[in-house]
């Protein structure tokens, strides 16, 4: 029986900038995967027929100069559409590319997107949970695959293309083994409160030891060697609370006041899309968003919370 054909449009894309209601798209690059060998490749330049901001050039390196004879948007799309058909696209952030080539989508043609998205980040993140980083360059080392010229469209597609049937393969065996246990939910969710008291009760053991060793070493004592060559050292360090109004102006005046300072994004999104702000200072937000991303969790919520 001949094996079903599997086609999938992996692909990047590079932008003037990261808000995909106002920038638009200066690189396109693309591998068509059938049943996960690479057999068709496109790419191009687009002029965006609009300023490139200086930080985006500083990631893809790609100027107003490259651009300038490139084709328009208008002019690029159609042979985009053409390459990527109706079959699902494959990127690593996959709703941040998505979104750029639904806006260009509706502003050429007068329609969205309708192919289905993967995204291989989220796939990364289920399948290596333990890992710092779930970045192309993370998901390119664990598959051994080598990523040269990073941030520059076909370099990231090709990094990806040879990774992703890899992780597709660990993603498949892992949601065939989910989905074997879905009949035992109920006995799995009393497994998982188990070990999630478990892990806090370990957490509590960790406490009260560093608590011993905190007075060990106040009492005098000097740094222990463990067999494995762990060393277990004490250190004290100082940290105080400030007053920001009266500390702006300072870190205004060095240029240390966007270091000094963590933005609560999610308060300002809350911001962008409520209704205490006027129209130019929503646009202002949102002009000044620098990615987008999206998370997918379970969240379990205490007996006593349950329904307020």
């Amino acid at each position: 029986m001949a094996r079903k054909k599997i086609i999938e449009i992996v692909l990047d894309t590079e932008t003037t900038g990261l808000d995909f209601t106002r920038e638009r798209l200066v690189e396109f690059a693309a591998v068509r995967l059938e049943n996960g060998k690479i057999k068709d490749e496109f790419q191009t330049l687009i002029n965006p027929e609009q300023h490139i901001r200086k930080s985006s050039i500083a990631i893809h390196g790609i100027t107003q100069e490259m651009v300038e004879d490139a084709p328009t948007e208008a002019e690029a799309m159609p042979k985009i559409m053409e390459f990527i058909g109706d079959y699902p696209i494959v990127a690593h952030n996959a709703i941040f590319d998505y979104s750029f080539l639904n806006e260009a989508s509706k502003r050429v043609f007068g329609k969205e997107l309708e192919n289905p998205r993967i995204d291989s980040q989220q796939m990364f993140r289920e399948c290596f949970p333990d890992l710092e980083s779930h970045g192309l360059d993370a998901l390119s080392k664990k598959f051994s695959v080598e990523l040269i010229n990073h941030h520059r469209a076909m370099a990231d597609t090709m990094a990806l293309a040879l990774s992703y049937p890899k992780l597709k393969k660990l993603f498949n065996q892992k949601y065939d083994w989910e989905m074997k246990q879905l009949e035992n939910v109920e006995y799995l969710f009393e497994r998982y409160l188990r070990i999630q008291n478990t892990v806090t009760t370990l957490q509590s053991e960790l406490q009260d030891l560093k608590s011993v060793f905190k007075i060990y070493f106040e009492e005098g004592g000097t740094p222990i060697v463990s067999q494995t060559g762990e060393t277990l050292i004490y250190s004290s360090k100082q940290s105080f609370g400030y007053d920001f109004d009266k500390v702006k102006d300072v870190l205004i005046e060095v240029g240390a006041l966007s270091k000094a300072i963590k933005l609560n994004n999610g308060f300002l999104d809350r911001l962008a899309h409520g209704h205490g702000l006027t129209d130019e200072q929503k646009d202002i937000l949102c002009s000044a968003r620098l990615e987008v991303s999206e998370n997918r969790n379970v969240q379990v919520i205490k007996a006593n919370n349950y329904g307020k």
